[in-house]
């Protein structure tokens, strides 16, 4: 299998006078694990997939309180002096955070870029260091930024491995907001902006992230597809074309959608294990600011096998937690994803149990994860409870809710 991908980036990729430039990785989401990779750890002009990581940042800043999606920011002169591509925000306006998230993720707007960067620090400049750090936390080592939009920078570098990282941890640290990235138009002051990523129409089960031009990188793409159980991450660097940048990018997935299938086909349903090892060799197992970042561990967690949702076995003591019962199974599992993140590492072996009921008004989906000891169930109870996460704690034996006091 391995052939068909190095057969595959031959004939696709660009001619030897573009090479230097090519980089592709194609990732499984879930562990970490790098089904094809040529030129990974190259470093290169990353253009607008830059704004990925301002994306990250500006969710991470609304996580924590520090920013809302109804805040009204000013336009300063040098984010309405950026070049296009842009919004055409004028000096001393305002724009919501909504408005410039929205701008970023479809019109790719640099001047939405900037309002955001100096949102969250004094200068651009100073944000960039931010998101450097960042990006080293995250197990992008050899990722530099110097602005927030992409915009040419010589010192501003990444690589396709770095970007897959950083398209993973967008996906496992923010549930809750990565569907945003797969908005297809956004409609600002009566003008209508399209999302230049074309695979959200045009492949099925892409839901994102994000695109990338400069005349230094040619045309960039970092993509996330999503088929029964398997999601993929593709990186794409120094395409000739929009289309045939595009064009590669759905042949590496469907071969890494091939592979997976083959190695692991998919059974419906199967509930998700908590993703991690996203940053091979940097995995996600500590928690700041409620945000998870990597370790400095030097190998791979575990992955914990994805298990089938079961009920509770009162003779081995598998108590469990209750974070929401859903109308749609894709939110209970959301949920679970985002509380996981929140405990410091306290849910780790824990094994997702989402179960259907079915009621007079529709079908239900319970998020649960079980796996625990009453102590500990109750401790993660009382930790998500000081987080304001409703929570109640299952018993193995009949399956009851039982709400534990928060101290």
């Amino acid at each position: 299998m391995l052939a068909l991908f190095v057969v595959l980036a031959a004939t696709l990729a660009p001619t030897t006078a573009e090479a230097s430039r090519y980089a592709s990785v194609v990732m499984d989401s879930r562990t970490g694990k790098i089904l094809f990779s040529r030129n990974a750890n190259q470093r290169l002009y990353p253009a607008s997939l830059t704004k990925i990581m301002t994306l990250y940042m500006t969710f991470e800043a609304i996580n924590q309180g520090k920013l809302s999606f109804d805040q009204k920011l000013k336009v300063s002169a040098r984010a309405a002096g950026q070049t296009p591509t842009k919004l055409g925000l004028k000096k001393g306006s305002t724009i919501s955070v909504r408005d410039a998230v929205f701008g970023l993720i479809t019109k790719s707007a640099n001047d939405a870029a900037t309002v955001l960067a100096e949102a969250m620090a004094p200068t651009e400049a100073a944000f960039a260091r931010m998101m450097t750090e960042k990006a080293s936390k995250l197990g992008m080592h050899r990722t530099s930024f110097r602005n927030a939009s992409g915009l040419p920078n010589r010192r501003q570098r990444s690589t396709a491995h770095d970007m897959a990282i950083l398209g993973a941890a967008m996906i496992h640290d923010f549930p809750q907001f990565y569907h945003y990235l797969s908005l297809q138009s956004f409609d600002y002051k009566g003008k209508s902006f399209k999302n230049h990523n074309n695979l959200l129409s045009s492949y099925k089960g892409a839901d994102g992230i994000k695109t990338g031009y400069i005349r230094a990188s040619g045309f960039n793409l970092v993509a996330s597809a999503k088929r029964g159980n398997h999601r993929l991450i593709g990186v794409v660097f120094g395409g000739r074309t929009a289309k045939s940048r595009d064009l590669h990018m759905k042949s590496l997935l469907d071969k890494g959608f091939e592979r997976m299938e083959l190695a692991q086909p998919s059974v419906v349903p199967i509930p998700n294990s908590r993703p991690v090892s996203i940053a091979l060799g940097s995995p996600h197992n500590t928690v700041e600011g409620g945000i998870m970042k990597a370790s400095t561990a030097s190998t791979a967690a575990t992955i914990p096998t994805p298990q089938p949702a079961i009920l509770p076995d009162p003779s081995d003591g598998d108590w469990g937690i209750q974070v929401g019962a859903f109308s749609r199974v894709g939110n209970a599992r959301d949920q679970l994803n985002h509380v996981t993140g929140l405990t410091g590492g306290m849910m780790d072996g824990g094994r997702f149990n989402i179960q259907k009921v079915s009621t007079d008004s529709g079908s239900i989906y319970r998020a649960q994860m079980v796996g625990f000891t009453e102590q500990n169930a109750k401790s993660i109870c009382r930790t998500l409870m000081d987080k304001s996460v409703a929570c109640f704690v299952v018993s193995p034996v009949d399956g009851n809710l039982i709400r534990v006091a928060r101290n």
